[in-house]
């Protein structure tokens, strides 16, 4: 989302990535002005995806550019609605399908009675209001909630690697051929 914004060419966020770049701008977003529907209302499980989200925005990213009489890459007026709209879709998202992998936990006696935890690690939990949501969603559900400091928050991609490392150094579940590894890259 933050690079079909061009916020790299934004005055507030050209130095940032594209999360906090949308965090940044949600802040002082009316989230309101848009609504974007839910992904995946019509499953029933725990699974994550902003794929249908992700069209839904190209396509009023595309028609405010019109509406505004504006070319793709330049900054809409309504950019930071814009950012607060998805925000809050995300987090929502994200609440929803935590909630329901917290229930499926409770009810298949996975977790214990007391003291269930909610870890929230990688570059989402480095967004404070997806953290305020999933805090919320943890308070109301007597569950603790534990979270790296922001700064220890993250790329997933960097975390796999760093498990790859400490894997290698203790000789666990390490291929030691390439023979026989396809790999394509995209």
């Amino acid at each position: 989302v933050a690079r079909r914004l061009s916020l790299r060419k934004h005055p507030e966020c050209h130095s940032m990535a594209g999360g906090k770049a949308i965090e940044h701008l949600a802040q002082t977003g009316n989230q309101e002005l848009l609504t974007f529907p839910l992904p995946m209302q019509q499953y029933r499980n725990c699974d994550f995806s902003f794929s249908g989200l992700q069209n839904l925005v190209n396509n009023a990213i595309a028609q405010k550019e019109k509406e505004e009489g504006i070319q793709e890459g330049e900054i809409l007026s309504c950019v930071k609605d814009v950012a607060a709209a998805v925000q809050h879709a995300v987090t929502v998202h994200i609440i929803q399908r935590t909630y329901r992998a917290m229930l499926f936990c409770i009810k298949n006696s996975i977790l214990p009675s007391k003291n269930a935890t909610l870890v929230v690690s990688g570059g989402v939990a480095s967004n404070q209001y997806i953290r305020k949501g999933l805090q919320n969603l943890a308070d109301a559900n007597d569950f603790a909630l534990l979270c790296p400091p922001p700064r220890l928050c993250t790329d997933n991609g960097v975390m796999i690697a760093w498990n790859g490392i400490e894997r290698l150094r203790a000789g666990l579940g390490v291929l030691h051929s390439t023979a026989g590894i396809r790999y394509e890259p995209r």
